[in-house]
């Protein structure tokens, strides 16, 4: 995926935000999948340098489920389908809204979208937009279960706190149209290892898990 400058992004962001009540589904999307996001137009494989980490690690660049791959590239050991992954974190690992490297961004299922979608967070850009590496989003080279790498995705819901995302689309080399609903974030660390501790949107007591489940 080529590189995007920082103003790029910026512009990106601005569309996204300007559009993001519009909840128009992408007329290229046809979910084959049920497990996993929309299905584009067949491109160009990932850059080379994607392709060899990947080989790198694993051993193989297709095939891939999204919860597999996210499980492996995170290390957050959960199994099943991917939108059970936010309430199988709860007691496990710490969740909560603020976007971490690292950390997995759990999508609602939507739509022909029904198992939900997960994705590792590769960086955060700004406090509205991050970067994933994901499987199993888009049709590369006529195939699914691709691997992409650093894909920019940019919050655009109304309180700032991700339940609401665009995700960009190689294909067309832009955000796509659609929004998707998310749970939040699951983060590495163990929730016990937060103990008392505040901040970074983890939530680190019975009472602010009451309220994240009841807030979603």
């Amino acid at each position: 995926m080529p590189q995007r400058s920082t103003a790029a992004i910026a512009t990106a962001f601005a569309l996204a935000f300007a559009a993001g009540s519009a909840h128009a589904a992408d007329t290229s999307a046809s979910f084959p999948n049920a497990d996993h996001a929309a299905s584009v137009p067949a491109q160009t494989a990932p850059p080379q340098t994607t392709m060899e980490k990947v080989k790198g690690w694993f051993g193989k660049t297709s095939g891939w489920q999204c919860a597999t791959f996210a499980r492996m590239f995170s290390g957050i050991q959960i199994f099943g389908d991917a939108g059970t992954w936010w309430s199988q974190a709860l007691g496990k690992y710490a969740r909560g809204f603020t976007p971490e490297a690292g950390s997995v961004l759990v999508f609602k299922p939507y739509g022909p979208m029904t198992r939900g979608h997960v994705a590792v967070v590769s960086q955060v850009l700004t406090d509205r937009i991050i970067q994933v590496t994901h499987a199993n989003w888009s049709i590369i080279g006529g195939h699914r279960g691709q691997v992409e790498k650093d894909v920019t995705v940019v919050d655009v819901s109304k309180a700032g706190d991700w339940s609401q995302v665009k995700v960009f689309y190689n294909p067309t080399g832009d955000l796509g149209t659609t929004v998707y609903p998310t749970f939040g974030f699951v983060y590495k660390a163990a929730k016990a290892a937060f103990g008392a501790a505040t901040g970074a949107g983890h939530d680190t007591s019975a009472s602010a898990v009451a309220a994240l489940d009841s807030g979603r």
